[in-house]
């Protein structure tokens, strides 16, 4: 069953995938007319971008399932999966500008009726702008990677569109018509870094790579809002499943607790990261039972079963809450 919030991002992704097909008719028409091969260079990204919107349409769609059987923890890693075909769809894009711009370059070519294709490139460049920023904005509220990367390719879109509007300007007024061609190189190299680190994101998810900067701002605030009850928590692992996370962690209480007091415990950790994250989160964590190795770095001074004096804290950090061993004074 779809929430309103996915509902509500299918509906917005439609959007975006009826502006890309109307805005590729208008940069095919300014290519007609102008047979410049910046514009075409333009319109080629434009291709990608209305395939990739009816993409992301349709992982959206399979994100907002719920989970089955075949499926435990749902249908989210789709979004890596359409975004990672996007990215290869753009390098494939640029490739072609630049076998293109090449070309043109070597045997030449006639321009017409730049004036007119100026005036269409450029309020393509406007559109497209406007749509990717709300794109990025409402994909960074609802965590959708399929909106961010929608967005982004709109205003990627709209750099090189801004570039093609400028090529055109300048031949029109100088008649150097190998500028055309120039720019449009410049184009296809640009379109295809984009497209490799827009791969490489997707990649890292799909790779369930680690994410530093989430797992650094994860150990801060659980250091602010830390209880000495808490001895260690270690082995946190985070994946992301579409707008969702897992995460995994053990965390180390005194052995001497009875059951429904650590788990107690492990809730006020789960509570306190549930809160301070803007994503809905699923948990599995694991309570371990202290050692005595575990005394040098327990703050509970009042234990009743202490067999080593306390020596230092361990300060949770990115790199440390996620190692796969309880922390002791040697690690």
């Amino acid at each position: 069953m779809k929430t309103e919030k996915s509902s509500s991002n299918i509906a917005f992704q439609k959007w975006i995938a009826i502006v890309g097909v109307l805005l590729f008719v208008g940069k095919i028409i300014a290519w007609k007319l102008t047979n410049s091969d910046a514009v075409f260079s333009d319109a080629m990204e434009s291709i990608v971008n209305v395939i990739s919107a009816f993409m992301g349409l349709y992982s959206l769609y399979l994100a907002a399932k719920p989970r089955d059987e075949n499926h435990p923890y749902g249908h989210g890693k789709v979004e890596f999966v359409t975004s990672a075909i996007e990215g290869s769809l753009i390098s494939i894009a640029g490739v072609m500008i630049i076998y293109e711009g090449t070309n043109s370059l070597i045997s030449g070519k006639v321009l017409s009726k730049l004036d007119l294709g100026i005036w269409i490139i450029a309020a393509t460049a406007v559109i497209n702008y406007v749509v990717g920023y709300i794109s990025i904005q409402k994909g960074k509220k609802e965590n959708s990677i399929v909106l961010v990367s929608s967005g982004k390719h709109l205003q990627s879109d709209t750099i090189t569109t801004l570039g093609v509007v400028v090529s055109l300007i300048l031949v029109y007024f100088t008649e150097l018509v190998w500028i055309d061609s120039v720019v449009a190189l410049i184009l296809g190299v640009y379109i295809i870094t984009i497209g490799y680190k827009i791969i490489r994101k997707s990649l890292s998810g799909i790779m369930d790579e680690a994410d530093p900067e989430m797992l650094t701002r994860l150990a801060g605030f659980l250091n602010e809002n830390r209880k000495k009850e808490w001895i260690d928590i270690h082995n946190m692992k985070i994946q992301q499943f579409g707008s969702r996370l897992h995460i995994d962690a053990h965390i180390t209480l005194p052995w001497y607790f009875e059951l429904r007091t650590a788990h107690d415990e492990m809730e006020d950790v789960i509570k306190l990261i549930a809160r301070n994250t803007d994503r809905s989160v699923e948990f599995n964590f694991h309570m371990d039972d202290c050692k005595p190795t575990s005394c040098a770095i327990c703050q509970i001074f009042e234990c009743p079963v202490r067999q080593h004096a306390f020596t230092k804290k361990i300060e949770w950090n990115g790199d440390n809450i996620s190692q796969p061993d309880k922390h002791t004074l040697e690690n």
